[in-house]
């Protein structure tokens, strides 16, 4: 059983990410495996360099995320072009991670969490999708209140992603994350224990 879990920046994917680790489900985190894919000299940070320059660098040569960010973010053709780069490289990483996992555990309820599953189409590796939904104003103040963004660098982040309400309406499951983080945390513990309930019949 793979679920995918994917959201919108600041929507709260990681309190649901946490909570199903700790329910037993394995994770496998993109942002995560998009941080060691960009380790310095490996193939996709030799790619980036080529791209956009040493000017993305910090010292140690590893990539400046801010400065990377400022590039692509707003500017769809310089975020298609580092897409290019690094989405091969991260599903070839994932496809290894899930074989691994499933030949130690046939059963193992997998979680690709993913911030741009439908934006990268692996939904299409899932057998469910989780949306972790939150209103567009909640959203906004909680990624300036996390990254102390300003406004306008806020709404930028927000609109390059797929918006949540058109998110939530693809999805299998929707997890409001409006409210407090014990109710967040009590429904991704019901659709989970649902699944559990189901592999035993």
């Amino acid at each position: 059983m793979v679920i995918g879990l994917t959201g919108g920046i600041a929507s709260g994917k990681s309190t649901v990410s946490k909570t199903l680790k700790e329910l037993g489900a394995y994770i496998i985190d993109a942002d995560e495996t998009a941080h060691s894919v960009i380790e310095p000299h490996k193939p996709a940070w030799n790619d980036m360099v080529a791209a956009f320059g040493k000017d993305i660098l910090n010292p140690d040569e590893t990539i400046n995320r801010d400065k990377m960010g400022a590039i692509v973010f707003g500017n769809p053709d310089q975020l298609n072009r580092l897409n290019r780069i690094t989405h091969p490289r991260i599903m070839e990483s994932f496809k290894e991670d899930y074989q691994r996992i499933k030949a130690a555990n046939p059963d193992a309820i997998l979680i690709f969490e993913v911030p741009l599953l439908y934006e990268t189409f692996m939904e299409r590796m899932c057998d469910e999708v989780w949306v972790v939904w939150v209103d567009y104003e909640t959203q906004l103040k909680r990624l300036m209140d996390r990254n102390h963004y300003s406004l306008e660098e806020a709404k930028r982040r927000i609109e390059s992603q797929i918006p949540l309400d058109e998110k939530a309406h693809r999805a299998d499951v929707v997890i409001n994350n409006c409210g407090s983080m014990e109710e967040t945390i009590n429904s991704a513990t019901k659709y989970f224990n649902a699944i559990l309930e189901r592999q035993k019949i």
